[in-house]
């Protein structure tokens, strides 16, 4: 155990601004304007706030020397840096890992800013684009 812990630095987690529990507390605000106006269904409404708050706090991008891992709402994947092609930034507001066989995985959190951050955790197999 000790050897091991020593040779390797603790992975890099990567994950959503916990600053973006302000907007869910605004959105519940306002539903709650239209929860106490309408009928009584319209509590589950309510709902909506509860997973973005869970989903905010699951979505992150765990990354060591060896693995990068995609943790989503339902469920995480982990690839090792050895299978990825390399990172793309389209439309999406994070990165894609593209495989070697050219499927994609989103990398929650990961945006150009945090690149470097991803470049120190996979030991230099991710370019730092500020360099």
């Amino acid at each position: 155990m000790g050897s091991s812990a020593t040779s390797s630095p603790a992975p890099v987690v990567i994950r959503i601004s916990p600053m973006a529990h302000l907007a869910v507390v605004l959105l519940t605000l306002a539903l709650l304007s239209v929860v106490f106006a309408g009928p009584v269904w319209f509590v589950a409404l309510l709902v909506i706030p509860v997973l973005l708050s869970v989903a905010i706090a699951r979505y992150r991008t765990v990354a060591d020397r060896d693995t990068v891992t995609a943790r989503t709402l339902l469920g995480s994947q982990t690839l090792r840096w050895e299978d990825i092609a390399g990172l793309r930034f389209g439309r999406k507001a994070w990165a894609q890992a593209r495989r070697a066989d050219g499927t994609e995985v989103s990398l929650p959190a990961v945006t150009f800013a945090t690149l470097p951050v991803l470049t120190a955790a996979s030991g230099g197999r991710v370019p730092n684009p500020y360099e």
